[in-house]
């Protein structure tokens, strides 16, 4: 992951440069058109994902081969129903109300319809996905994604070496490494696993539950799409397709981020779900608390560097810095280290299968974004003002999250979550932040006042982690598994 987070910005750069602003914001903003109805895709992706580890979890393998099969028929259902409404409802709004412009609307179709493509293929293959995470083979994710890397690395090299328009080649190219990368995970799941090679099953005892924890999931995950989405179009519709740039390049950042935190959460998720499934809910809320420590420790530690950097580093890693790019990059981060301890709190309540009131709640927060962002642009407000709600919104979902566990697993404690894990990170990200940013009176922007944020970040969220965070068994455990693996180097 730090090979492909190093990759992505630089690939993020060049790419920039090489596009320009305006054609790295079209880029962004007509693929998001297309993102906007694969919300049907994430809700049975959760479900497929769930309900594979639940059977695995029981050890019922002639159940698992039907679950992935009858997954596999909604996928391609929905991977159709998504053609249809591309084709329709987005490609009218390409065409009547994204400011594009007219120029670069040709290409701009083209990266419309190869982003059609893309996703219809990508839904199909959530069940590989799925089963891959269910069997926890991370190392597989790891090998292809140094591959999908290097990959989209000479990407970036032939966008510099060839003569033709540079967004329709860069479109182009995009997609064949995401179809490359594609086959690859089908090759591996039809070759290692039994339950992944297709039967056409069609029975209502498996389908309807996955339809009835999809359909739950649906909301949520359509008001996540609505509000992602929904902030680009705005964005664009207020400012224009700079502004897309803007947020374009803090979604990077974000993500390369995230992606380490993020497969904390994906290895942590099938076994939520399988200690759920065996009753063994004591070790699972254990998992739970470790895994939010240890996702705020990985986050913190990337994120409030940049946070209190993000001007020196963003004009160092980037040439053109389109305006509010830094703000942008502030939230973002932010919204991250809440985020992804909110979607661990969710595993919990995916593993229970009583979806509706996390779905509800969290959708509707997300879902508010929307219209107090077009009320604040309306009142000519700032456009970093959605990025702010958004923060707000993802810690007052977090704490809807973790009351609904206590609602269904009795063995939780809200009380210990608010004052044993809640309050800790804020009090400890707040520290880190001033005791960083504190660094601004005393040393001149540049490297050397990069390094030591660095290094003061490390050395105290180092002693918050241990003395703080972790429970005295857990930091037995890190010692002696520490002890292990130094003595078998030596």
């Amino acid at each position: 992951m730090l090979l492909s987070m190093v990759v992505s910005l630089y690939t993020s750069r060049v790419v920039l440069n090489t596009l320009g602003v305006e054609d790295y914001g079209i880029y962004n903003v007509v693929g998001g058109v297309v993102a906007m109805f694969s919300f049907l895709n994430a809700s049975m992706s959760g479900a497929t994902s769930r309900f594979l580890t639940f059977e695995l979890g029981r050890g019922d393998f002639s159940r698992l081969k039907e679950v992935f099969s009858t997954a596999l028929i909604i996928h391609i259902g929905i991977a159709l129903f998504v053609f249809l409404l591309a084709e329709t409802v987005g490609l009218w709004f390409l065409i009547n109300k994204l400011v594009i412009p007219e120029s670069r609307m040709p290409v701009a179709h083209v990266v419309y319809q190869l982003s059609v493509l893309s996703t219809m293929l990508g839904i199909t293959q959530v069940p590989y996905n799925a089963s891959i995470i269910a069997h926890e083979k991370m190392d597989v994710y790891a090998y292809v994604e140094i591959l999908n890397v290097c990959l989209r690395l000479l990407i970036v090299f032939l966008l510099m070496l060839l003569d033709a328009d540079k967004l329709f080649v860069y479109a182009i190219l995009v997609f064949i490494v995401s179809f490359v990368i594609m086959c690859i995970y089908r090759w591996y799941c039809i070759r290692n696993y039994e339950e992944t090679k297709f039967h056409f099953i069609w029975k209502k005892n498996i389908l309807r539950p996955m339809l009835s924890f999809s359909g739950w999931d649906l909301y949520g995950n359509a008001s996540v799409m609505a509000r992602t989405q929904g902030v680009s179009m705005l964005l664009n519709l207020f400012f224009g397709p700079v502004m897309n740039a803007a947020a374009g390049i803090a979604t990077q950042v974000q993500g390369a981020v995230m992606a380490f935190a993020n497969n904390l959460v994906v290895a942590a998720r099938p076994q939520i779900v399988k200690l759920y499934a065996s009753k063994d809910y004591d070790a699972m809320l254990r998992l739970l608390n470790n895994a939010m420590a240890l996702s705020f420790v990985l986050l913190s530690l990337l994120s409030v560097p940049l946070i209190c950097e993000a001007n020196f580093v963003l004009r160092l890693w980037l040439k053109i810095v389109p305006d509010y790019t830094v703000i942008f990059c502030v939230y973002t981060l932010l919204f991250n280290v809440f985020a992804n301890i909110s979607v661990l709190l969710v595993s919990v309540v995916h593993a229970t299968g009583k979806i509706f009131r996390p779905s509800f709640i969290n959708g509707s927060l997300y879902l508010l974004v929307i219209p107090v962002s077009y009320v604040a642009f309306r009142l000519d407000g700032e456009p970093w003002i959605p990025f702010f709600v958004n923060v707000l919104a993802v810690i007052v979902g977090m704490l809807s999250n973790a009351w609904t566990i206590r609602l269904y697993v009795k063995e939780f404690s809200f009380k210990s979550f608010l004052f044993g894990n809640f309050l800790k990170y804020v009090l400890i990200l707040l520290v880190l932040l001033s005791s960083v940013y504190s660094l601004h009176y005393v040393v001149g922007e540049g490297w050397l006042r990069l390094i030591l944020s660095v290094a003061v970040t490390v050395v105290l969220l180092s002693f918050s982690a241990y003395y703080i965070l972790f429970s005295p068994q857990y930091r037995k455990e890190l010692i002696r598994s520490l002890r292990e693996k130094l003595w078998k180097r030596s």
